[in-house]
């Protein structure tokens, strides 16, 4: 563990080396406008906010690599629901009900604590100039780099909701078992194409599922008592160890079992090898001829997955934003300004 710890320390520093020499560099990806929303929306108000993010993140990735996929989660499950504004990190106070409860939160959301503390060092810089959901939009990316995934410029600019949705966050984000369709419509409603959906699948090359989120695919897949015949047999095996058919719904294991603590394309290779762990996974291989395509393209050639990662997530972080005098900017994330 010391030795990971020191490795995401120097792949961190030389990633803020590259970020002050290589502002501007075309090697960084950025989508464009959207709204108000533009990488350099603090430069003067709050210059060093994006350093203060990765050097937060950065520590708490070298205390545990698992939070870079948490980081990551927790801003795909905001931007489903309302948009990108922070509303799913507001805990229950007065007529805010929290989408922390939600089916697809609930016991496995996590990182808000981290959040709290870039919060709390944003807000000592900078008084009520950094909103949650731009933090939360930048403490992505860095999860992405400091795992060894690609960077990108982050249009920022985000305001705070002063609302939280839990049945948006129930109806709105697609579930590990959804059929492809599903996952499909479901990222279509937020104005993310088939493309989008297979390579920002490909964050969970990083990370941990629980037990409850894939059980079926072991045991009990068509409701026939059968398991899911395109998982590997050997593979499903390993996973029954871990997962039982009843208890043990909080069992982690791996999403990417090559690499879960690195970004890089080995989650698509496993998904040709039928050990894709989710059933969401596996679909995008076995489902639909160009999604296919799209996982062999993205498992042969790691930059043209880098390169549209880095776009989809843009992309993703220009949902609905609040941008203007919408919203505002929390002074802490779990609560609405004055409640």
């Amino acid at each position: 563990m010391a030795r990971i710890g020191s490795f995401l320390i120097i792949l961190y520093l030389t990633y803020a080396l590259s970020l002050c020499i290589c502002d501007d560099d075309e090697s960084m990806y950025y989508g464009g406008n959207k709204g108000n929303l533009f990488p350099g929306f603090y430069r003067s108000s709050c210059p060093r906010a994006e350093e203060i993010v990765r050097s937060v993140v950065a520590k708490a990735v070298a205390r545990e690599t698992r939070m870079a996929a948490s980081l990551m989660r927790l801003h795909f499950h905001d931007c489903f629901v309302q948009g990108c504004d922070g509303s799913l990190l507001l805990d229950t106070s007065g007529s805010i009900v929290t989408e922390k409860n939600s089916n697809p939160n609930s016991r496995s959301a996590r990182g808000f604590e981290v959040v709290d503390e870039i919060k709390a060092a944003l807000e000592n810089e900078c008084p009520n100039t950094v909103s949650c959901a731009d933090a939360l939009t930048l403490a992505a990316r860095d999860s992405s780099v400091l795992t060894g995934g690609p960077s990108w410029m982050v249009p920022l600019g985000r305001r705070d909701s002063t609302s939280a949705s839990l049945s948006g966050s129930n109806n709105n984000i697609p579930a590990p078992n959804n059929t492809f369709n599903t996952i499909v419509s479901r990222f279509n409603n937020q104005g993310l194409d088939l493309t989008d959906v297979v390579a920002l699948s490909g964050s969970h090359t990083i990370g941990f599922s629980r037990c409850t989120s894939f059980r079926q695919r072991l045991y009990n897949q068509s409701g026939n008592g059968s398991p899911d015949t395109t998982l590997e047999q050997s593979y499903a095996a390993n996973l029954r160890q871990r997962c039982p058919r009843s208890g043990g719904d909080q069992n982690l294991s791996e999403l990417d079992i090559n690499s879960a603590g690195r970004f890089d394309n080995s989650y698509f290779k496993n998904l040709i090898e039928k050990m894709g762990l989710l059933n969401s996974d596996e679909v995008l291989f076995s489902s639909n001829e160009q999604s296919r395509e799209l996982v062999e393209k993205y498992a042969e050639d790691q930059e043209e997955f880098f390169e549209q990662f880095a776009e989809s997530m843009i992309k993703m972080g220009n949902i609905s934003p609040l941008t203007g005098s919408s919203g505002e900017i929390r002074k802490n994330c779990r609560k609405i300004n004055n409640s």
